[in-house]
């Protein structure tokens, strides 16, 4: 079974990785798309931390996964189970409903997000560490 799946994989980290290993594993492929830098700019109204190019190179250099393409839009997830021929979407529970109108294209299945751990909450506790961004010499 061929599975996709999406998100940013901005500060990768280990509920990334759960997700992705559990995907895998519900099938015998797994394609991975990564939001564009535009496309996190309009979802999340800022720029990602790591670039696109940076966050598809960590996504592909996982075992669990087989192909990586960029995202450009959220109005073409249609097109793209079509295009890499997917029999299931995996996504986070976050998104539960939200995908269920591609049940007439293929399974959608919502997994556990992994407790306790966000990329939003990575980037704001980094933030307000004294002396991020500044060098030692």
């Amino acid at each position: 079974m061929r599975i996709i799946t999406f998100g940013t994989f901005d500060m990768f980290h280990v509920g990334h990785l759960r997700l992705l290993e559990r995907a895998r594993r519900a099938g015998g492929h797994l394609t991975v798309g990564v939001s564009s830098d535009q496309l996190n700019y309009t979802k999340k109204g800022r720029n990602p931390i790591c670039n696109e190019v940076d966050r598809c190179r960590i996504i592909k250099a996982l075992a669990c996964v087989d192909e990586v393409f960029v995202e450009e839009s959220l109005e073409l997830k249609r097109e793209y189970i079509r295009r890499y021929q997917a029999d299931a979407l995996v996504m986070g529970d976050d998104w539960q409903g939200k995908f269920d109108d591609l049940a007439d294209l293929c399974q959608v299945i919502y997994l556990p997000r992994t407790p306790s751990i966000s990329t939003t909450a990575l980037i704001e506790v980094v933030q307000s560490m004294p002396n991020v961004g500044t060098s030692v010499a």
